[in-house]
């Protein structure tokens, strides 16, 4: 009889969520790492923690005020899965300030980086300071005030006020106002100091001090900064059928000024009559107010590492490795024609060589049309680049640009109309799905006939990023894929039906069933003395039918191993020990998507743009694709295995949700740089991989 798959099976999604984040802030506590890179985990969990409530709590608060009286898969309500996080965050948010103020600040000054308050300078600093307010700070404040000819003020998104209490003259009542505290200037501000090195005091404590200046004649009461986070949760739903993409979002986003609040942050001195005004103008319950037990938006501190850093308080750089194939030819087409599949793993191995595919097709008499998708770009991206060039020289460009990569919309609008000058054919998404598959399709001619090339990844088109996040990618040329990829694009850019595919899957069309029946095929071929074997590495695992089809294969004696980096829906442990799940938080940000399904010995590689979660699954055009060379192979295995084995920064799982650290970390087991490693081995075997099969290298 077999097994029934129940709520105990799952933990919930947001709780998961922030038990990542959790990890992250761990990273900030960690001896091992650098100093300056701690305080850049510290940001980092500030500014996935504003995402985290602009979007997902946003929308949690949406349904329970909506009365949605569904449960997530862990049986939990909207209301429930709300306290968990408010009692959960607060934890979080004063085990960060805590140890920001009695370890990390401290460290800093012992490493000759001071940030102060203003009364721990001296009278002629503290009067150069008020000049240098005066004349480069006041200029740029606009006092706002609020009385019955000055409506209550839009409050942005995410951004430092203060809020002011005056008593103007001849008047018995209380007047309110708010300076906002300019995102355009730098927040730390050099100062002098008694003690060597460099010495910073915050932008609104400096604003702060002279704050009067901006209400004259009239006498100061109060002061204290705040900050509010909006519901940014706007969806692709939210766009209508027919309308025009491009004008809908640009519209969203000017109209997402005036969305409502759904967390105030407050320092903790910030009490009494002024702070409860200031809630009921907002119109927020108790629980959406956070109070902060020092500077607000830890995420800024990113500015901080730049202007301070120093090299031995950062990581040590870690040179990208050069593929000796690509490195050494005039044409990237013809080393991809001659190994039919090339693997590129980033940020171990350099980014250039797809700016360099792109750049030299752009260039390239031979080279008739380029397609492509692009989901995020850096803010100068040698991709926009190469793509306007391609243009200029009279190529067939198509770029399918998706405005509503969140976070990244205005980007995205602003670089598309770039591409559409430069003769693109832009075409701005799909109504009702995001892309988000990775896709680079260059067309050849070549001794009178036509030849395609293929760039397939897991990551974003995003020289930037390349270098944080470790993602993989194939330069291919084989003829099924590049025909399925064709088809995708012709369903992509006009109104062609799916066609029936020859290597690929494709969300929303066919990639949640393939992915089930890999799994449920481990479970046929299981058997006592051969069990199957499937091991997935992804960013997060939400989907609950691809959980109870795991299930189903664990309670049938499949072998399963999951690197997990963010969410983890799955509870691992119940009444079978075949599930382990790793996640690993490191240097780089884990974002590749690879699979591996044992096939009774026929052993499957895949890569992938899409996690296993519903929207990656439903909502979004995603890509599978095989990786089938044994060089390929090979790596692809060795490098899970490294991250399987990981306990220095790999974290197991367990049954009650936790991630308890191994008992003895082994900086020796640390995959990300093993995986370096691993690559730098591999380089000189690459151009003898007809000779290479994946047997010979397993280990």
């Amino acid at each position: 009889m077999s097994k029934k798959i129940t709520n105990k099976h799952f933990i919930s999604r947001e709780l998961s969520w922030l038990s990542f984040n959790s990890r992250v802030l761990d990273q900030a506590f960690d001896n091992s790492n650098p100093l300056l890179e701690r305080l850049k985990f510290m940001a980092i969990f500030s500014n996935n923690l504003d995402e985290f409530f602009m979007v997902r709590v946003a929308g949690l608060r949406q349904e329970f005020e909506a009365n949605n009286l569904s449960k997530d898969s862990a049986g939990l309500t909207k209301e429930e899965q709300l306290d968990g996080i408010r009692s959960k965050t607060k934890l979080l948010v004063k085990r960060q300030y805590s140890y920001l103020k009695n370890h990390m600040l401290p460290e800093l000054g012992k490493e000759s980086i001071h940030l102060l308050k203003l009364n721990k300078l001296d009278s002629l600093e503290r009067e150069r300071l008020e000049l240098f307010f005066e004349k480069s700070i006041l200029p740029v404040l606009t006092p706002v005030g609020f009385d019955p000819t000055h409506p209550f003020p839009v409050i942005n998104n995410m951004v430092i006020e203060i809020a002011v209490r005056v008593k103007r003259p001849n008047r018995d009542e209380d007047f309110y106002g708010f300076v906002e505290v300019p995102p355009s200037l730098s927040r730390f501000i050099n100062v002098n100091y008694s003690k060597q090195g460099k010495s910073f005091v915050l932008l609104e404590d400096l604003i702060l001090e002279h704050v009067d200046m901006l209400f004259a004649g009239c006498t100061l009461e109060s002061a204290f900064p705040f900050r509010i986070t909006k519901d940014m949760d706007f969806s692709v739903g939210d766009i209508e059928e027919d309308s025009n993409l491009l004008i809908d979002m640009e519209k969203k986003l000017q109209s997402s000024r005036k969305r409502k609040a759904i967390r105030l942050e407050l320092p903790e001195f910030a009490k009494g009559d002024m702070s409860k005004w200031l809630i009921e103008k907002l119109a927020l319950p108790e629980e959406y107010v956070y109070q902060i037990n020092g500077p607000l938006n830890l995420a800024d501190f990113f500015e901080l590492i730049s202007i301070a850093g120093t090299e031995k308080l950062v990581d040590e750089k870690i040179a990208p490795l050069e593929i000796p194939i690509l490195e050494d030819t005039d044409s990237i087409f013809d080393v991809i024609s001659q190994h039919r599949a090339i693997p590129l793993f980033h940020p171990y191995e350099s980014f250039k060589y797809v700016v360099k595919f792109l750049q030299q097709a752009a260039e390239d008499p031979n080279v008739l049309a380029i397609k492509q998708t692009l989901y995020r770009v850096s803010g100068d991206s040698p991709i926009v680049c190469a793509l306007q060039k391609a243009a200029e020289n009279g190529k067939q460009v198509t770029v399918i640009v998706e405005l509503k990569a969140r976070f990244d919309e205005r980007r995205n609008i602003a670089w598309a109309k770039r591409l559409e000058m430069s003769g693109v054919h832009v075409i701005y998404g799909m109504s009702g799905l995001k892309i988000h598959c990775k896709a680079l399709l260059i067309v050849r001619r070549e001794d009178g006939s036509i030849r395609r090339y293929l760039h397939l990844a897991t990551g974003n088109y995003n020289d930037a990023t390349a270098r944080i996040y470790t993602d993989t990618g194939m330069f291919l040329t084989d003829s099924d894929t590049c025909t399925d990829i064709s088809a995708l694009f012709n369903v992509m850019t006009g109104y062609s039906e799916p066609p029936n595919w020859n290597n690929v899957a494709v969300a929303p069309f066919n990639i949640r069933e393939k992915f089930i029946k890999l799994i449920d095929r481990e479970t046929r071929n299981s058997t006592k003395h051969k069990p199957g074997k499937i091991i997935a590495k992804m960013n997060s695992l939400v989907d609950k039918q691809v959980i109870e089809h795991l299930y189903k294969a664990a309670y049938a004696g499949v072998k399963i191993d999951l690197i997990v980096r963010g969410i983890c829906c799955l509870r691992p442990g119940v009444e079978t020990k075949n599930i382990n799940i790793i996640s690993i938080v490191d240097r780089y940000l884990e974002h590749s998507r690879i699979f591996y399904f044992e096939n009774n010995g026929n052993h499957e590689y895949y890569m992938a743009s899409a996690d296993w979660m519903p929207r990656n699954l439903d909502k979004r055009i995603e890509l599978l694709f095989p990786v089938e060379d044994n060089f390929s192979q090979s790596l692809i295995l060795r490098i899970l295995k490294a991250q399987l084995d990981d306990t220095f920064n790999g974290r197991k799982l367990d049954v009650k949700g936790n991630y308890p650290r191994a008992r003895d970390r082994n900086k020796a087991t640390r995959s990300q740089l093993l995986t370096y490693d691993i690559l730098n081995e591999y380089r000189p075997l690459q151009g003898q991989k007809q000779k290479f099969t994946i047997f010979e290298k397993e280990r």
